[in-house]
């Protein structure tokens, strides 16, 4: 039930009530709390206590500080070819601030600074179009990042079969660069046999598309040009 706040100045005629305030209450479908907490900021502030409160809005506990949101725009400007992720992981590094990247994401679009996706989120009901059938049709390629105090970040490259979740092979790596993917690539293919046997169809490879996926170094080394 929602009062006015005339309705609730009423209330206050429940203690001359021939009944007892419970009863009262529960004929008038008002909680015993909310009565109380009426009756006593009708005590401290009158008629003007009862008036409807609007929400104060929560602070947010993780939100980013205008000079930090500043830092990582000029960092995307300086370093356009970073994606949102490097850009977390520097700002983080350099300013000894973390932001994570779905925040750094959220300022790049803000700025319009995105021109593509850095990764496409699905909902675990949506169907791939070409799903793994069997082992080692399709890798899934990335890399996960974390930092050691006293040591500096480190980066874990990793190649796991898509079919079995099997993780091939790993690198631990001080850079997220196209060498590094063909040198954890160069494991997972040794590891796997497909560097010495003949197979009838394309290995497929899955990342998020980050600059060291889409280079031209790595493009070399899947078409065999190097």
């Amino acid at each position: 039930m929602r009062c006015s706040g005339s309705d609730k100045a009423a209330i206050q005629l429940l203690q001359n009530s021939n009944l007892s305030i419970k009863k009262t209450l529960e004929r008038l479908n008002i909680h015993k709390p909310t009565f109380y907490n009426w009756l006593k900021r009708y005590q401290e502030n009158g008629i003007d206590g009862l008036e409807d409160r609007k929400p104060a809005p929560k602070p947010t506990w993780n939100k980013i500080t205008e000079e930090h949101r500043d830092s990582v725009i000029e960092l995307a400007l300086d370093k356009p070819d970073l994606s949102p992720r490097e850009i977390a992981v520097s700002h983080t590094d350099e300013k000894d601030y973390y932001v994570s990247e779905s925040n750094v994401c959220r300022l790049l679009k803000e700025q319009d600074l995105i021109t593509r996706l850095a990764y496409i989120l699905m909902q675990a009901s949506d169907k791939f179009r070409q799903p793994a059938t069997r082992v080692n049709e399709m890798w899934q390629s990335d890399f996960t990042y974390f930092k050691i105090i006293g040591w500096g970040w480190y980066y874990l490259s990793t190649e796991l079969d898509d079919y079995s979740r099997f993780i091939i092979s790993w690198r631990l790596c001080t850079s997220i660069g196209a060498t590094d993917v063909s040198n954890t690539l160069d494991d997972a293919l040794a590891f796997s046999g497909l560097d010495e046997v003949k197979v009838r169809h394309e290995l497929r490879l899955l990342s998020d598309n980050g600059p060291c996926y889409i280079s031209g170094q790595l493009s070399e080394y899947l078409t065999g040009d190097t």
